[in-house]
């Protein structure tokens, strides 16, 4: 397989497509199974369920800028050098 621009850029398109879907999948499993991950959570780690809101919010927001500034940025760079 050949490196070049065109498959960096489509590497970068998936790995995109893949994260956002993950955010995603993370967002709605937390806001539909609340209880039930605070819960589980709070057991697991030992860490009180008041916490765990804002801990998940912090996780989501970070994993969304990772996404943004490391896959969807370098996209959008490299479509518009092609």
């Amino acid at each position: 397989m050949e490196i070049n621009i065109n498959s960096i850029t489509e590497f970068l398109g998936w790995c995109t497509l893949i994260n956002f879907g993950l955010l995603t999948l993370s967002t709605i499993s937390i806001v539909l199974f609340r209880k039930f991950i605070i819960r589980t959570h709070s057991t697991l780690f030992g860490i009180k369920e008041k916490k765990l809101p804002k801990i998940y919010f912090k996780y989501l927001a970070n994993f969304k800028l990772v996404v943004i500034l490391l896959n969807l940025t370098p996209y959008i760079a490299l479509k518009l050098m092609q």
